[in-house]
């Protein structure tokens, strides 16, 4: 983050550059559902502010952390093993990912943030469904050579106890 403020710093004056940026962040789930989206809300403000435009965004829904997170506003310490999780896409200049950045880190609405260089283009995987094989009613399914069982004999209670034995000691 400080080598894209240094870069920013050696442009010119006039140049502006810009780049594409997209923040994920954890959402405290002591939040109300109806204040959510006011919290994600003062990140779109940082981000306009700062000169960004919006590209994509997925809106924030409560989900189930991995393990159970630590948050501290002030002096108390809370432990959440969920949270609403959302991310924003957007262009913008270096200096607002760093604004963005302080401001996540001041605001004890959030539990986790991150913040990355990313390209425009959709970079999610895209889910293929298996490609199933046709058959036709015409077609005949060879069967598979199966292993020819072996004939055996009835085996006696004592024999059995006898193995069992054999095989527990």
């Amino acid at each position: 983050m400080a080598e894209e403020i240094n870069a920013a710093a050696n442009t010119s004056e006039n140049e502006v550059v810009l780049r594409i940026y997209e923040v994920g962040y954890h959402i405290i789930p002591t939040v109300l559902e109806e204040n959510v989206e006011k919290v994600v809300g003062d990140i779109r403000t940082v981000i306009e502010k700062a000169g960004g435009s919006f590209i994509a965004e997925g809106a924030p829904a409560m989900t189930r952390l991995a393990y159970e997170m630590e948050h501290q506003d002030g002096d108390k310490r809370s432990y959440f093993d969920k949270a609403y999780f959302g991310w924003i896409k957007f262009e913008a200049p270096i200096a607002s990912a760093a604004a963005l950045e302080e401001f996540l880190k001041t605001n004890v609405s959030f539990l986790r943030h991150i913040i990355f260089q990313t390209v425009r283009e959709e970079t999610r995987a895209k889910i293929k469904a298996p490609t199933l094989r046709e058959v036709k009613r015409t077609d005949t399914i060879k069967s598979s050579p199966r292993r020819t069982e072996e004939a055996s004999a009835p085996v006696s209670e004592v024999d059995l106890d006898k193995a069992l034995l054999d095989i527990t000691e």
